[in-house]
């Protein structure tokens, strides 16, 4: 039996995983968090193989559990799951140690055969991340966002979906004037000069989720 935690701040999203994955016969579902506090204190009583964890938690965000449990050395397999487009975040979570990244609208049985890949300790890479990373080899090195820290890459996201910085700062549990300091770095790499400048480029280069088109 594969051992699961589910890590999202939604409880119908953890639900519709549990079922999804309960429904296998060889997938347990052993707990769920919806942030790094909740999830700290489930894995003190709690192990498991695989870790769906979500990109977008509240304080602590997904990426930066995802580098804290891998520097820990943990064990488990930790798969991505967000609404951000692959082809943007999915090598970033990669790299970071993830052994898989899924969009949240990915069929069921993807995140069941990605659960089941991961846990015998091979990554699970879908056609729009190997697609990603054969771009990335061969036609990626000018991307001005590339450049990007983690946290300069988060910044960037939520100011251009419209979060004051003292929001980004509650969200991602830092100092207003430290998340300033991100925005201003993010603005000198890209060659940018507002908040609207931002917003503009983040939609150009598709880093953010618009939602569906009618």
């Amino acid at each position: 039996m594969i051992r699961v935690i589910v890590v999202d701040d939604h409880f119908l999203v953890r639900r519709g995983l549990r079922e999804t994955l309960a429904e296998t016969g060889d997938i347990e579902v052993v707990g769920e968090a919806g942030d790094y506090g909740e999830l700290r204190q489930l894995l003190r009583n709690t192990g498991c193989d695989v870790m769906l964890l979500d990109v977008n938690l509240p304080g602590r965000s997904g990426i930066d559990v995802l580098h804290a449990m891998v520097d820990e050395g943990t064990t488990i397999r930790i798969v991505v799951l967000s609404t951000y487009p692959e082809d943007q975040y999915g090598i970033r979570a990669l790299k970071a140690g993830a052994m898989a990244y899924l969009n949240k609208a990915a069929d069921p049985q993807t995140i069941v055969k990605a659960v089941r890949t991961v846990a015998t300790g091979r990554k699970y890479v879908t056609p729009e991340i190997a697609q990603a990373l054969a771009d990335n080899v061969t036609t990626r090195s000018g991307i001005a966002h590339d450049q990007l820290s983690d946290r300069e890459m988060q910044t960037l996201v939520l100011i251009a979906e419209g979060h004051k910085l003292s929001e980004i700062a509650e969200r991602l549990s830092l100092s207003p004037k430290t998340v300033s300091v991100y925005r201003a770095r993010v603005l000198e790499k890209l060659k940018l000069s507002s908040n609207a400048e931002l917003a503009t480029y983040a939609m150009r280069n598709k880093l953010i989720d618009l939602g569906p088109v009618d």
